[in-house]
This record gives C-alpha cells, sequence and structure tokens, in this order.
C-alpha cells in the first residue's frame, strides 16, 4: 500500500511535535518542558505553592536560578551576603527567598557573587520563565515563552504545561536595510506595523534575507520583543549563523555528537509548503532608525519624523490613546522627534545588553572624536546583561570609551528597564532606553520612555537629545576597524557546579517532599459559576500589566494584600496621593465585580501574574473585553478568574449598561451575559477544559499529576529512541548528573547564549 505523504511543516509545528506528551481530542496538550528559567520576582508564590502542597521540584537537574530584577547594579566588589547588599528591604526580601528556595529544593543558583549572574531571560528545545522575553532564546530555533506564577508552579511539580497549540505567524523582511539600521530599528518597525496584538495566538517566525544576515545577537533582539507584537514567542530557523555561534563552547557537543546535533538542527526549518495562518510581508528599505513617541512599543516614528496629531485619527479609542500618551509624554503633536531633549539615557536590558549591543554604542562614541562627552544635561548608565559580559566588554577597553565619555559603567541586572532596583527614573524625566517597554511608569512613577538601538541611545547622550546616528555614518566606518574585538570562549571559563541536594524545610520532613500527594487531593481553587454584581467601564484599549499594577507592588511573597495596587498610577494623584476620579474609585464601582473594557488587547506587556492577583483582590471576578493578551488571559483563568471576550460593539453596550448603574450576571454555565430591563442576552465561549476548571474549581497540577506515568513514558521514549542530537540531548537530560560536566547549564535570555549555555 502507498504510504501518506507527511504534509509540510513550520519550524514551530516540529518542535511542537516533539514535545507532546499527550493530546486531547479539543486540542489541549500537555507539552515537555526541557528548561525552565526562575528569577525572584515571579517565584516566591509557586515554591510556596509546592511547599503548601507537600511537593517537590520534578527536574532540578533542569531548572536554574538567577537575581536580576531586584538587584542593585553598583559596584560590588564589597558584596558579602543579599542581606547587608540589598538595602530596599521588599527587594532584599525577594532574593533572600529565592535564595532560600534553591537551597531548600536543591536548584542550580547564579547568585550575586557568580559572574553569570544576569538577566534571566538551544536549537530544537522548549523553554520557559517566569518573565515574557524569554523568547530571546527563539533566535536559536527554540520554542521559548515566558509563563505566569502558577504556571511556574505546574512546571516545577511537572516539567510540563497544558497548552493550545498556538497558530503560525511569518513576518519576512526581505531586502537591503539602509546604512545605520539595526536589528532594534527593525523589530520596532514591525511592532508598528502590526500592532502590539498583531501576533497575538501565534508564534511568529522571523524570516527573510535580514534575518538570515543577522548575527545570533541580531536576532535575539528581534525574538526578544516578540511579546511587544502580542505574540506567543518568536523564532528564527537555525542556521549555520547558529552552528557557528555554538561552535567549541562549552558545553556543545564534541566529536561526533556535534556531527549529530548538526544533523538534526538542520531539519528545524519549516518545510516548503508549509501552512502559516498569518504572512507579513516588509520592505527592508522601508525600515530607518526608528524611536517611540507614546506609552506603546506600538507607538513608533521614523526618527526623521514627528510626534503624531489626534486630530488625524478618525477612530474614538485609538485617538483618546493617542492623546492620554501625547498628555503623560508632555508632547506637542507634530513636534519633530529631533527636537526631543532628555534627561538620562540606558543602555542595557535583556533587549540589549549583549557584546554587540555595547560595541555599537561604543563605535559611536568614537566617532564623536577624542572629546566627546555624555551633554551636560544627560545622566547616561550601561548596564551589561551578565558579569560574564561585563569581563568581555572591559577586556576590549569597551569600559574605558565610555566612561572617559562620561558614561556611567554598571554591573549586570536589570537596571532601568523595569525600576524595580534603585537604578529610576523621577517624575517627569525622559529617558532615551534600549529596553523593550515604554509604558507609563515604567522606568520610575512618572518617568518618559523613549526605545530606539542602542547606536542612536549613544548618539542622544552625546547630543542631549534624540538624533539621527547615521549623522555619524562616516566617522563610525572609520572607527570601525579600530576596536579591539575578542572571543567570547575567553571568558566561558567557570566550572559547572552541581546543584546541591535539596535541603529539609522547616514546615515539614524531607519525607514528605519525596512522596507525591495522593492524585484526589482536594484543590483549593475557587469555582466560578454564575457571576453577578456591579459592573465598572473602562473606555481604553492596550491596558498593559504595568498600568494594571505598578512594578512597586511587585515586591511580594504572596498572592494577595494587592487591591489597594490595582490601577494605582489611575486612582491616585503622583503629586498629593490623593484619590483621582478614576472609575474605580467611585461608587458604585469602587464594589464592582465584573470590570467592562471597550477597548482591545486587555492585559498587554509582562507574563507577571500579579496583574490578575490585584484584580483578584479589589473584588474584580470577570472582565469582559474585545480581546486579551494571551499571557494575561490564561493568568486571570489559573486564579478562578473569568476573561470574557466579545466583540467591541456589545463591550460598549454593556459599558452603557454600567454607566446606567445597572448590575449585569455572568453566567459560566450557560456561557452568557445577561443584562437588565429585559434586553438580550449576550453569548460567548470559553476554552472547554478552562471552563471544565473553573466550574469544578480544579487544580491543573492535580490534574497533570494523575497523568504521571504518561509524562514517564515520555521522558523514557525520548530518551531510548530520539533521533540525532534530540536523543543525545535527551540522555543528557535525563540521566542523573555525575560530574561537573553534567548537569543544568545556563543563565539568562541575554547571557546563556553569551556563555555558549543554550546547547543542551
Amino acid at each position: 500500500m502507498p504510504v501518506a505523504t507527511p504534509k509540510p511543516r513550520t519550524l514551530y509545528d516540529k518542535i511542537w511535535d516533539d514535545h507532546v506528551v499527550d493530546v486531547k481530542e479539543d486540542g489541549l496538550a500537555l507539552i515537555y518542558i526541557d528548561r525552565h528559567l526562575v528569577h525572584e520576582v515571579s517565584s516566591p508564590q509557586a515554591f510556596e505553592g509546592l511547599r503548601n502542597a507537600s511537593r517537590r521540584v520534578r527536574r532540578p537537574d533542569c531548572t536554574l536560578a538567577t537575581v536580576d530584577h531586584n538587584v542593585p547594579t553598583i559596584s560590588r566588589r564589597k558584596f558579602q551576603s543579599v542581606e547587608s547588599f540589598i538595602a530596599e528591604p521588599d527587594s532584599r526580601a525577594q532574593c533572600a527567598a529565592l535564595e532560600e528556595n534553591v537551597k531548600e529544593f536543591g536548584l542550580t543558583y547564579f547568585g550575586m557573587n557568580d559572574k553569570r549572574q544576569g538577566i534571566v531571560h538551544l536549537p530544537g528545545i522548549t523553554c520557559v520563565c517566569g518573565d515574557s522575553h524569554t523568547s530571546t532564546h527563539g533566535a536559536f530555533g527554540s520554542l521559548a515563552f515566558g509563563i505566569g506564577t502558577s504556571e511556574v508552579e505546574h512546571v516545577l511539580a511537572t516539567q510540563t504545561l497544558l497548552q493550545k497549540k498556538s497558530k503560525n505567524m511569518r513576518i519576512a523582511v526581505d531586502g537591503e536595510l539602509h546604512e545605520g539600521v539595526t536589528s532594534k530599528d527593525v523589530i520596532l518597525h514591525i511592532i508598528g506595523v502590526i500592532g502590539t496584538a498583531g501576533g497575538t495566538s501565534c508564534v511568529i517566525e522571523y524570516a527573510g534575507s535580514v534575518f538570515r544576515g543577522f548575527s545570533m545577537e541580531a536576532r535575539m533582539s528581534v525574538c526578544n520583543m516578540s511579546i511587544e507584537a502580542g505574540a506567543r514567542a518568536g523564532m528564527v530557523a537555525p542556521d549555520e549563523v547558529t552552528f557557528e555561534y555554538l561552535r567549541d563552547r562549552p558545553l556543545s557537543p564534541k566529536g561526533e555528537e556535534w556531527n549529530q546535533a548538526i544533523a538534526y538542527w538542520k531539519t528545524l526549518t519549516s518545510d516548503e509548503g508549509a501552512k502559516f495562518d498569518v504572512e507579513v510581508k516588509i520592505n527592508a528599505e522601508d525600515i530607518i532608525p526608528t524611536v517611540t513617541w507614546g506609552t506603546s512599543p506600538q507607538d513608533v516614528v521614523p526618527i526623521t519624523g514627528k510626534v503624531p496629531d489626534p486630530a488625524n485619527i478618525a477612530d474614538p479609542d485609538k485617538k483618546a490613546s493617542t492623546e492620554r500618551s501625547l498628555s503623560y509624554m508632555n508632547l506637542k503633536p507634530n513636534t519633530p522627534m529631533q527636537e526631543i531633549t532628555l534627561d538620562k539615557i540606558f543602555i542595557g536590558s535583556c533587549t540589549n545588553s549583549r557584546i554587540e549591543d555595547l560595541r555599537s554604542a561604543a563605535r559611536v562614541v568614537l566617532a564623536a572624536g577624542p572629546d566627546a562627552k555624555v551633554a551636560s544635561n544627560i545622566v547616561a548608565m550601561i548596564v551589561p546583561g551578565s558579569g560574564v559580559i561585563k569581563q568581555h566588554a572591559e577586556a576590549e577597553g569597551l569600559d574605558a570609551i565610555f566612561k572617559r565619555a562620561g558614561f556611567d559603567w554598571r554591573e549586570a541586572g536589570c537596571s532601568m528597564c523595569v525600576g524595580m532596583n534603585p537604578d529610576q527614573l523621577l517624575p517627569g524625566e525622559r529617558c532615551a532606553s534600549t529596553s523593550n517597554r515604554n509604558f507609563e511608569g515604567r522606568q520610575g512613577a512618572g518617568g518618559r520612555t523613549h526605545l530606539l538601538s542602542p547606536a542612536m541611545a549613544a548618539a542622544a547622550a552625546l547630543a542631549g537629545r534624540l538624533t539621527d546616528v547615521r549623522k555619524l555614518l562616516g566617522e563610525i566606518r572609520e572607527v570601525g576597524s579600530k576596536l579591539k574585538t575578542t572571543s567570547a570562549s575567553e571568558f566561558l571559563t567557570d566550572p559547572v557546579a552541581l546543584p546541591s541536594s535539596p535541603e529539609a524545610p522547616t514546615s515539614q520532613s524531607t519525607e514528605s517532599m519525596k512522596v507525591l500527594p495522593p492524585k484526589d487531593t482536594p484543590s483549593s481553587t475557587e469555582k466560578f459559576t454564575t457571576l453577578r454584581g456591579i459592573a465598572a467601564p473602562l473606555h481604553m484599549e492596550n491596558v498593559d500589566t504595568d498600568m494594571i499594577i505598578p512594578k512597586q507592588f511587585l515586591k511580594t511573597l504572596k498572592r494577595s494584600g494587592l487591591a489597594h495596587a490595582l490601577f494605582h498610577t489611575l486612582r491616585k494623584d503622583p503629586h498629593t496621593g490623593e484619590d483621582t476620579d478614576f472609575v474605580l474609585n467611585r461608587t458604585p464601582y469602587d464594589q464592582a465585580k465584573i470590570l467592562v473594557c471597550t477597548g482591545k488587547n486587555f492585559g498587554c506587556g509582562s507574563s507577571r501574574e500579579h496583574a490578575a492577583w490585584s484584580l483578584n483582590d479589589f473584588g474584580i471576578r470577570c472582565i469582559i473585553a474585545p480581546s486579551f493578551a494571551e499571557i494575561f488571559k490564561n493568568n486571570t483563568m489559573q486564579n478562578g478568574m473569568l476573561p470574557v471576550t466579545i466583540p467591541q460593539e456589545q463591550c460598549r453596550e454593556l459599558a452603557q449598561d454600567a454607566e446606567a448603574g445597572f448590575e449585569l450576571e455572568v453566567d459560566l454555565e450557560k456561557e452568557e451575559i445577561r443584562r437588565p430591563s429585559a434586553k438580550p442576552a449576550i453569548p460567548f465561549t470559553t476554552d472547554p477544559f478552562r471552563r471544565h476548571c473553573l466550574l469544578n474549581g480544579l487544580d491543573d497540577i492535580g490534574l497533570t499529576l494523575q497523568r504521571e506515568d504518561a509524562i514517564k513514558n515520555f521522558e523514557t521514549r525520548r530518551s531510548q529512541i530520539g533521533r540525532g542530537w534530540m536523543g543525545t540531548m535527551v540522555k543528557f537530560q535525563l540521566s542523573l548528573p555525575s560530574s561537573k560536566e553534567d548537569g543544568l547549564v545556563g543563565s539568562s535570555h541575554t547571557t546563556g547564549a553569551e556563555q555558549g549555555l543554550y546547547v543542551l
């Protein structure tokens, strides 16, 4: 009989198929996670959940922890301990909690005295982290994405995730980029074209001649910002650039294993004729150095352009959003971008803190001449992504170039990207930043952020305002060969220490950690059946997680006590601290159980679950909107809350009901929203599995542990039957580490690849 020809598959299809443990008829799959990265902000509650349920970490050898968001970036010459070094109490508590948790559960940890410590964020693997910018790993052809705290706990306990497969999206950029245009300009341009919801429910594959010509560092910057385009993840198929980058790194395979690795990695390309649900094509010639003007990554304009005028925008929601952004940014319509003066410059973050980024900024400084100095109105800081990158840059003399010009050369960390540490903007200060988000208050309460490339940021630091780096192109060409360059391999010398054995936790015996609880252990998850109550109307689009809960309230070890933090910057006057007229401050909406948002893309931004916790803590258990960011939507359901997606016009009708003072009733069992005064009910649909869990208050982890046999069989099958390098990789992972050359190594979505650690 003829053999059926397998249908063409995309890169995403292939990696997904290789990691499916089990799949149900409705498409819900249990997928295996190869690598789990943990940091101090999103993990305390996950470890607490494990502890309360007497659950262990299933695969300590596949889990890595480091501190990044809260750590100061001042000199660490006198560092002795987290307790004595970190002054801010809540930041210190989160970092100390992570150190205790890695000891208790026996995990590999890169602490503040380890040069590999850095920002936490291989080909053909799945990688997750409690930070949405884990998608940086997609540059190596891996499926990498951010998850909320509940899913962090799920992976720790089961090494799997329950997922519905995303759509396939391909963005192709072909042609020749103009000189002076970088990968940061490319991804900002892409987000400007498709919007922050353009990739919702999709995994993006970046294709075309531009991406093929990019270095690994450039590909990482692009994949890193896939979440800003609304995507679940971003990927680039591995090729000779990838292979050469990984060759001879400390944990790269050697000899025949390297040949097997290459053979497998070469299969990770989208087949000819593979189906993409969404295709976007962009001409490289259309992209010039790009900068943001507003409070969303989609608010972009060429550096030669002007601030937009809301009077020219017809859509009422977009017009209102633009007016709000311009008010916050204190910008007037039609202002030329190059006339905007600045206060601070930040070069760093998981998007742009790699060695290539630092070299790019250094070339600009050199091109400006030997007497070039940071402008008198500017405070400029440069923060490497890890201690290894810092050491590499100093060996090349980059630090001397920056210091001579007046830049502040810092230690590794997230720094001013998120402003959870001492590196922050003051109210009203304006910053040119190489980070990934320009949300209100992101870098400090009242701070104003313009996103741009490292080269553009360096040029702005010298000019004191936003400026077109291409003015220095001739000089940059001349100094390009003057920079001393060294190989990253010279700094990848630290031995790989094995994780310690789990310590006995204080609240239970070690024995109890070795035994899983019964499969029928009762769930503490609250049921959601029918909810009736006051609905609060909100007329905004792109409501991001930084707006829902500002970063200063993320420094918590609990899931509760966050009601006061909900929409804090909107509910409190920044100057007086008094309540504003924001809807949730007004009677009766201060008792709302339902939130009706008329704008699209609610919950965009970070994977932080704190946004859902703050809504729930306030008493809001149902959010109705035209569309949601995927991670936020999942986080709400993990907490017994219901996100309801209905057409925008129906959202506006419900908002009118709410403004008239009527209550709404949301019935999950019948999947309808009942309105007052005999108005017809509005139907909605919910994912069948999530609906079942909500109606019955079921715990995802408990359900997954009932499939323990399937997980074990999957691990055994991959170990024994794996093909080529995949078999080698999995056998390596599933065997007990026997020497310092074994076990988990990896650091961050900027730094791990710098160390050659994405090859397991």
